[in-house]
């Protein structure tokens, strides 16, 4: 999958998410926000400009979210991602509710669309986790020019070979026909037995 596609399954597939901002006091704070469009680049949203998550929105210029799918953990897929936001105004509420007609019903007159303005989400980084697969999927995606980063555990140079990552790897994710063993990244928990285990010293956290 590329960033545009993980961007859209967002939109189109989960629809709702779990955003977090930080308040004045630096604690964290959720809000249950639907992410209505979605381009190769970007997710846009709605908000009344009344509301304190407006307040944090032109404060921090930054939030992270999650969207989760599935009936239970083992039927679960999920999307985390976080990056900067900007107030891009009233001009694509109707565009974004002949999209979401649902939000007639919220805000059924022109007067009361007067409260809303649209967010864009962009230069960020995220990462898909699915467990409905065996052994689970992981990948990681950036979108708007922002740089990708190693992230997980990893297995250098120092390896000896001796194997003992694999016994305690719980999605067996880690080829030992290769010297230095090798993590699959696609496949890892990021729960760090291996780094835990090794007597060399050899796994590294990025």
């Amino acid at each position: 999958m590329e960033t545009k596609d993980y961007l859209e399954y967002v939109v189109q597939v989960i629809h709702r998410t779990i955003v977090a901002t930080v308040d004045d006091l630096g604690l964290p704070v959720t809000a249950a926000i639907d992410m209505m469009d979605a381009d190769d680049n970007s997710l846009y949203f709605l908000t009344a400009k009344g509301k304190r998550f407006y307040d944090r929105l032109k404060k921090r210029g930054f939030l992270a979210l999650t969207a989760m799918k599935g009936e239970d953990t083992m039927s679960s897929v999920a999307i985390s991602l976080r990056g900067k936001v900007r107030e891009l105004g009233p001009e694509r509420i109707p565009e974004l509710f002949e999209k979401n007609p649902y939000m007639h019903q919220i805000y059924p007159t022109e007067e009361s669309m007067r409260a809303l303005t649209v967010f864009q989400i962009y230069e960020g980084s995220g990462e898909w986790f699915d467990l409905s697969k065996k052994p689970i999927e992981r990948a990681s995606f950036a979108f708007c020019g922002k740089a990708m980063k190693e992230d997980g555990y990893f297995i250098t140079d120092s390896c000896i070979g001796c194997g003992d990552c694999v016994d305690v790897c719980p999605q067996h994710c880690i080829d030992n026909k290769v010297a230095p063993l090798v993590i699959e990244q696609e496949h890892c928990l990021h729960c760090g037995n291996c780094m835990m285990i090794c007597p060399a010293n050899a796994v590294a956290r990025r």
